[in-house]
């Protein structure tokens, strides 16, 4: 059988509060991810997405339950190559030029040869000699993408990967994750943005309070979740460059009154209406300013 890239069994974290209660972070999560697959995390604040990627990676330990990446312990596998992340948090060296900074990681790992493969992979030939103090939110966040894959690992965990690029960079940060999900990585990434769930991930997981509240195909949690709406596209031949003929749209009126429809329109369940369902929450302010774009 395959090893899993991903196993959590019964993961918990909890957290010590300044006036000394315990903050439950992730409440027994099992969790159990195939190599080649895409993997979106999604939940409001506070759901458990961050804690629960902390875990996988090694950089905090369970207060009770177990986790394994291709079955050892998640150090292991960071020590070994096999997983790297693109986190929130972080630093970079800002007397460093983008080039420097990726031959200086490159060379940790023993892997020189793939200083020029990942600045391109990442888009960043144009800026490669501009020092990191003088690139964008967008920019170092697409840095921290190169370092990620300097080593070639088998799995990329994500964490809000595109907050501070603009609509431009962030299409071309997914249209270079999808060729690598192509070649067969393991990619697991925890957003804000509904949209790039939807239109990336294979699988969505939605957390909720500590705990998985949904697990499936995208399309599935679309389906079982999100309000379906109904919306008409008409024929070629009766639109015209002033819109829909008039006499169409009252014969299409007549058609559907008597079903006591007055408005018609279709399209398929969103992931949106799936996360307001199942977590109570309302999109970030991220997701909605997005939507105004």
């Amino acid at each position: 059988m395959t090893t899993p890239a991903i196993r959590a069994t019964g993961l918990h974290k909890t957290f010590r509060a300044t006036d000394g209660t315990e903050v439950v972070a992730v409440d027994h999560v099992d969790l159990t991810v195939q190599p080649g697959e895409i993997v979106a995390f999604l939940g409001p604040n506070g759901a458990g997405k961050t804690t629960t990627v902390d875990m996988l990676l090694g950089l905090t330990s369970p207060t009770s339950g177990t986790v394994e990446v291709f079955g050892v312990h998640p150090h292991h596998a960071v020590v070994e190559g096999r997983v790297s992340s693109v986190l929130q948090t972080g630093g970079l060296l800002p007397d460093f030029t983008v080039r420097e900074t990726v031959r200086a990681i490159a060379a940790l790992h023993g892997r020189s040869d793939r200083t020029d493969v990942v600045l391109e992979r990442a888009n960043l030939g144009p800026i490669a000699d501009r020092l990191v103090q003088a690139c964008s939110g967008g920019e170092q966040q697409r840095l921290k993408f190169a370092l990620a894959l300097v080593p070639d690992p088998d799995l990329v965990i994500l964490d809000e990967p595109t907050t501070g690029m603009d609509v431009g960079a962030r299409q071309d940060f997914w249209d270079a994750m999808r060729a690598d999900a192509a070649q067969g990585r393991t990619i697991v990434f925890a957003t804000h943005y509904l949209a790039e769930a939807d239109a990336f991930a294979e699988r969505t997981v939605l957390m909720a309070g500590g705990r998985i509240v949904a697990d499936g195909t995208t399309a599935d949690v679309r389906a079982s979740y999100g309000a379906r709406s109904i919306n008409l596209r008409p024929p070629t031949d009766v639109v015209g460059p002033h819109g829909v003929d008039e006499a169409w749209l009252a014969r299409l009126r007549a058609a559907v009154a008597p079903l006591g429809i007055t408005d018609l329109e279709v399209s398929s369940a969103s992931l949106e209406a799936a996360f307001l369902a199942l977590t109570g929450a309302t999109p970030s302010t991220d997701e909605a300013e997005e939507a105004l774009r």
